[in-house]
């Protein structure tokens, strides 16, 4: 194998919850979001994609230092270190809004496969990806579940290719990158607090604090004889200073990687969507069909088809996330025994909440609501509550008692308060106008 493959080999290797992450983060809700940004206002809600990205990548860091150096996911911590009230208002958010998301999820699945295959219901369809999910998630381990969540990632590229099938002025798509176009009306506020939402979703949170801890897991069980190797501890801000450096700087490299490749994927979709609809006059977007039948004479029957191989694969690999992270935050409030490396009859209470929240999931396709509204407020809702949980991130990740000597530096705080003062005034300017 030459030097470079080997280096790539490597570098993919060393990938893992954040990358997850930020594939997950764009899950058809994102998807929908931004086409709907980019039908709607073209070109105008680039500069969210280069505002958004230190954002995301500080307040996923701190999430990921919480469970790697805690041992705990965010709410075991809660549990263990702040009053039972925030607890329970935390995970009823985190869990009623996933649950929201996973039928919004599965019924964009839903519809992109129906589109594809016009013969066949969309409700087979939403049973048919949540059987296959559920028993996904039940009889893979977290190493070969890693494994699949990064392969589906990849084909997150198709609206990379999709875009560069449209004719683009290059050009008036970096300037509007980096030069902002702010129109001041509810529509352009309500589109960026989905953005916003959608972006920087709070289950991410969670589950990149819970990956972190399998991962540990992991590194633990790959070691010969853990209990021979006395800087081996199995958690806690008292291990190694060396071990926990090398085990942080891994986990940045993971995060900025998955969070550039998130926006990565964001970019494309909005310039696609900017291209296309909004220059035909299609501004309105209210289906996923429209969507994608806009497309089809705009940009050819290819682009048309990776647009929705895209959102097929983005919610493959969201739904897994959305109810992992679901599980993670009602096993460590119960004490129940968790994680994708115990096997079901190990870890019933904690599949069953995987299995339930996602079964709860179908009942939104099988109403029949329209997917691209769902798809859309779920994004909203995500920006209306985010601000509380990223508080409590910023809160846990300066807390001694669970961090130890490995607390927050003053630059991340700053941006992730920063993060906190713009999700809660577009919000509030949402509300009010």
């Amino acid at each position: 194998m030459t030097k470079p493959l080997s280096k790539l080999k490597k570098f993919w290797h060393e990938l893992g919850p954040g990358l997850i992450t930020g594939a997950a983060d764009d899950d058809p809700a994102g998807i929908t979001t931004y086409s709907v940004a980019g039908a709607k206002f073209g070109l105008g809600t680039l500069w969210t994609v280069l505002l958004t990205l230190p954002f995301m990548v500080v307040i996923q860091r701190m999430a990921g230092r919480i469970g790697l150096i805690s041992g705990r996911g965010l709410s075991g911590n809660m549990k263990r270190y702040y009053p039972r009230w925030i607890l329970i208002l935390t995970a009823l958010a985190i869990i009623i809004s996933n649950i929201i998301n996973i039928g919004a999820d599965i019924s964009g699945i839903a519809t992109a496969s129906n589109l594809l295959m016009p013969k066949i219901p969309s409700i087979l369809f939403s049973a048919l990806v949540s059987g296959i999910i559920i028993v996904l998630l039940i009889f893979l381990s977290y190493r070969r579940l890693a494994k699949y969540l990064k392969w589906i990632a990849m084909v997150l590229f198709s609206y990379i290719l999709a875009a560069f099938l449209v004719k683009n002025d290059w050009l008036q798509v970096f300037y509007r990158l980096f030069v902002p176009k702010f129109t001041f009306s509810r529509d352009y506020l309500f589109i960026l607090t989905a953005i916003f939402g959608t972006t920087i979703s709070p289950y991410l949170f969670f589950w990149q604090a819970s990956e972190e801890v399998e991962e540990e897991k992991l590194h633990r069980q790959a070691l010969a004889d853990p209990a021979m190797i006395p800087d081996v501890e199995p958690h806690g801000p008292h291990r190694s200073p060396k071990i926990i450096k090398n085990e942080i700087t891994s986990m940045y490299t993971d995060v900025r990687w998955g969070m550039f490749f998130s926006n990565l994927i964001t970019f494309f979709i909005i310039v696609l969507a900017a291209s296309t609809l909004f220059k035909s006059g299609t501004t309105n977007v209210q289906t996923i069909e429209q969507v994608a039948s806009a497309l089809r004479p705009l940009a050819g029957q290819y682009a048309n088809l990776l647009f929705l191989v895209g959102i097929l694969a983005s919610g493959m690999l969201a739904v897994p996330v959305l109810a992992g992270s679901a599980a993670y935050a009602l096993a460590e409030i119960f004490g129940w025994r968790l994680g994708f490396e115990n096997a079901f009859t190990r870890a019933k209470q904690f599949y069953l909440v995987i299995i339930i929240s996602t079964l709860l999931g179908i009942a939104i396709p099988a109403l029949r609501v329209d997917p691209i509204k769902i798809l859309l407020y779920t994004s909203a809702i995500y920006g209306a509550i985010s601000p509380i949980l990223i508080l409590m991130v910023i809160h846990m990740a300066n807390n001694p008692k669970i961090m130890g000597k490995y607390t927050s530096r003053l630059h991340s705080n700053i941006i992730a308060y920063l993060l906190f003062l713009i999700m809660s005034a577009s919000t509030i300017l949402t509300l009010i106008l």
